[in-house]
């Protein structure tokens, strides 16, 4: 018995794809959706010679709920849009696709309105491109794919759209991530203690010398075709920095609000390229809750502690709330706040967390704290994303424990590191950037170690030093990190900072002109800020070796045994470690995992003068003293006053 394929549309695609298939099929044609759609049909094919994207909406209304697949084409602005294919009660529909593509484009807030309104008002003109040539070649696309998933086959459409170029005839095909929060096909669980709860599991190493679950092989394998293209892309562009010594590759998230850069920065092009897509997908699961939907809305009062004190994760100072125009309100236990679900293994059950403090765009409005992607990190594994997130958190902690205490930091000899890329690196910068590195241990109580890294620029122009931090149980690891970091800024912000000297002169002067991110770096960039880093480039003190600083560590074939470590380093001083689960289904279908790590005590990092937070965090004042950088503990009044240096 022959398969039916009812036609819904009028116009000459929907003509040329009905003559075609009718030798072959029990063709249906229907101009509207009247009463219904037969239910014998096999596939229906819903064909518009212009966008109609109420058209689109009504068939998923109707199909999806009926149970028969669908295939949409349609017309707009100078291309033929093919797909996808749509499979009831499967992730990704024509809806996803609508939200890849307008967030794909640089016009998505035009775009945007104009869906509303054709949602609203129904059909469009004829585009001006949509020529019988241009139909007839849609028509054969589409036709095709009937053929292939009536045989039997796998239609290239599954999962992907067509666009072709009526001008050229062109066409490219393009894949389609489902949209974990569509209404149409999207499934968004409520947070619940229950899926909060963590139980460590193996996460076998790569191999020799890695901390990665994941082979760099397989990853390349998902990582370009799932997640960057240009039309359809969760990520939809990437450019290579020629100019920065070192393989940098930045690739763009994009989003309502505006386009979000991305980084990454190894010795390989490939490999940044990946490691950008990462940073990326890091990115977009901590802006916001995206894998599950939050339920929970009280006070902390009521909560008791089921919830996580904001108190203890640091607060910003009274004197800083009581400025007028201030973004942040004090905190409130009597104020009622959205929280999440994390897991504390301290307490080794799960808590809830203010959402402001889970997911880093959050905050103003109901917001009491300036909170950034502190402690958020990904991995091939839940196990290895707390990993890296305790390495952030600890990272910048020692970072900003240093500055605020301004602690000598013992000084390293960076050829003292058995490790020949490291050396070439350092060789590198010296002959190409013109940069010394001047490297210090930033270890903390914790033993976890820590590096505070000088780029120190030799010539006369240019940004004369840029400060970084890195933390690894390989303090080589640690170095090279944040010699990345660093040298990306060296050559290809000093145009930038060239043009805006004097704007970055006056911050020197007022430290409240400090207030974006960038302003931190481009500060130091000054040769009049060189005296606030006396205190770590006083050449008094020895140069140490890599070997007299950092005891060996124990090599474990398991990322898990090196966390239990951490965990229990952390129990012992008392540190609780909570974790709150960002992944969302577009980085699980990949094996990815994004989790954000808070540990009360630990020094948060900020950006903006104005924004600090270090009260209710007394470990600033008693840690000095613990590691004999003091003989008596800080008070708040001794604290490093001025803006940070961190990149």
């Amino acid at each position: 018995m022959s398969a039916v394929v009812t036609v819904v549309g009028n116009g000459q695609l929907a003509d040329l794809v009905c003559k075609e298939l009718a030798g072959q099929y029990i063709v249906v044609r229907q101009s509207e959706w009247g009463t219904g759609i037969p239910k014998e049909t096999d596939l229906a094919l819903v064909l518009h010679d212009s966008w109609q994207p109420a058209a689109h909406l009504e068939a998923e209304k109707r199909l999806q709920s009926s149970g028969i697949p669908w295939l949409r084409g349609f017309v707009s602005f100078g291309e033929g849009v093919i797909g996808p294919l749509v499979l009831p009660e499967k992730p990704g529909c024509s809806q996803c696709a609508d939200l890849r593509m307008l967030m794909a484009g640089h016009d998505r807030k035009e775009m945007v309105e104009l869906y509303s309104r054709r949602i609203e008002h129904g059909e469009m003109t004829k585009d001006a491109w949509a020529t019988p040539s241009g139909f007839l070649q849609m028509s054969y696309l589409i036709v095709a794919q009937t053929r292939k998933f009536l045989g039997g086959d796998k239609a290239q459409t599954e999962g992907h759209v067509y666009i072709m170029n009526l001008k050229t005839l062109k066409s490219s095909r393009h894949f389609i991530l489902p949209d974990p929060t569509c209404k149409v096909c999207g499934h968004y669980p409520d947070d619940t203690a229950e899926a909060a709860q963590i139980s460590l599991q193996p996460s076998p190493k790569t191999g020799a010398n890695s901390y990665r679950c994941i082979p760099v092989d397989d990853l390349k394998k998902v990582l370009s075709p799932d997640y960057l293209d240009y039309r359809t892309g969760f990520l939809n562009g990437k450019m290579r920095d020629l100019v920065s010594p070192f393989a940098d590759v930045s690739v763009n998230l994009p989003l309502f609000r505006g386009d979000e850069p991305t980084a990454g920065r190894t010795s390989s092009f490939e490999i940044s390229e990946m490691t950008a897509i990462l940073e990326g997908l890091e990115r977009y699961c901590g802006m916001a809750p995206r894998g599950k939907r939050t339920v929970v809305r009280d006070t902390l009062r009521n909560l008791g502690d089921q919830a996580l004190d904001p108190v203890t994760v640091g607060l910003h100072a009274k004197e800083q709330y009581e400025q007028p125009g201030y973004p942040f309100k004090p905190f409130d236990p009597d104020r009622t706040l959205s929280w999440v679900w994390g897991y504390s293994f301290l307490r080794e059950r799960p808590i809830l967390v203010p959402e402001l403090l889970a997911y880093y765009s959050l905050g103003y409005g109901d917001g009491f704290v300036f909170e950034t992607s502190n402690g958020c990190a990904l991995g091939g594994s839940l196990e290895e994303a707390i990993f890296y997130g305790i390495l952030e958190v600890v990272e910048r902690d020692s970072f900003l424990m240093t500055w605020y205490a301004n602690l000598q930091l013992p000084r390293l000899d960076p050829y003292s590191a058995p490790d020949r890329e490291l050396r070439l690196m350092l060789d590198r910068l010296r002959a190409v950037a013109g940069y010394e590195i001047h490297l210090f241990n930033a270890t903390m109580e914790n033993g976890i170690p820590s590096v505070w890294t000088i780029a120190k620029n030799r010539k006369e122009q240019g940004i004369n030093l840029i400060c970084a931090g890195g933390a690894h149980p390989d303090p080589v690891r640690a170095v090279k990190s944040s010699i990345y970091e660093a040298a990306a800024m060296l050559l290809t912000l000093n145009d930038k900072f060239e043009a805006n000297r004097e704007e970055y002169l006056q911050m020197f002067h007022d430290p409240f002109k400090v207030r974006k991110m960038d302003d931190h770096s481009m500060l130091y960039g000054l040769p009049e800020a060189e005296e606030r880093l006396h205190f770590l480039l006083d050449d008094a003190r020895p140069l140490r070796t890599f070997a007299e600083e950092f005891k060996e560590q124990e090599w474990n074939h398991d990322l898990t045994d090196d966390l239990r470590g951490f965990l229990q380093k952390f129990r012992q001083l008392h540190l609780d470690v909570i974790v709150v689960d960002q992944t969302t289904p577009e980085i699980l279908r990949n094996g990815l995992h994004c989790v954000k790590v808070l540990i009360p005590g630990m020094l948060p990092m900020t950006f903006g003068q104005q924004l600090t937070r270090v009260s209710g965090l007394e470990r600033v004042l008693r840690v000095p003293m613990e590691l004999g950088y003091t003989t008596k503990p800080l008070r708040y009044d001794q604290l490093n006053s001025h803006p940070h240096p961190f990149p």
